[in-house]
């Protein structure tokens, strides 16, 4: 039985969208209390935790990207293509870009630091080993550990790289995190893949 795209990728987002959510408060919720309790240390460790998060957000982009593509479509080739591109590009959007803009109009004056041109052997690197093990991986395990290493690069960038940093700053931030990281990863997990994906069987 064939399947129409558009009910695919609604029922997708409508599923994600709570654990997204939920993810995105809690994480702001979090990082506020350690903001509260270590606020010496607080700019330094971040920053590590994000030059950790986003590669690790970016292979796990991969993994749930080529996932889904794999089910689908047994190309290797097409599929660690559209693993790559899809997490690089999308997850550039929802941990840098996104929030970035975001940083700025609320007045926080973030500043632009994009990974792919700074270390782009690294990034291109887990991107390419993600396709692959997406393909022996299930989606939804990948697709969840997705949103919520997002969640955490996204909102790591927001405070690494922004002038203005206090505990409401921050769970106003989570808002904006939650924004950030629902469109551009069920774009990059869901939307993505299956646009090349020519019928799809219920």
């Amino acid at each position: 039985m064939k399947v129409k795209k558009g009910d695919t990728i609604l029922c997708e987002l409508k599923r994600h969208f709570p654990f997204t959510l939920i993810s995105s408060l809690t994480a702001g919720v979090l990082v506020a209390i350690f903001y509260l309790t270590n606020r010496r240390y607080f700019v330094g460790v971040v920053s590590g935790l994000f030059e950790v998060m986003h590669p690790a957000h970016v292979l796990v982009s991969a993994m749930a990207t080529s996932a889904i593509y794999w089910k689908y479509n047994k190309s290797v080739v097409k599929t660690i293509l559209i693993g790559v591109v899809g997490a690089i590009l999308i997850g550039s959007l929802s941990d840098i870009l996104f929030p970035w803009i975001a940083g700025n109009l609320f007045s926080l004056h973030t500043h632009f630091h994009l990974p792919i041109i700074e270390k782009p052997i690294l990034i291109i690197g887990v991107a390419l080993v993600g396709s692959v093990a997406g393909m022996h991986f299930m989606f939804r395990v990948s697709h969840s550990i997705h949103v919520f290493l997002s969640v955490f690069a996204s909102l790591f960038y927001l405070l690494v790289f922004s002038i203005e940093v206090s505990a409401l700053a921050i769970l106003l931030i989570s808002l904006l995190v939650f924004l950030a990281v629902y469109i551009p990863c069920c774009i990059s997990d869901i939307v993505f893949p299956l646009l090349f994906v020519r019928k799809l069987k219920g």
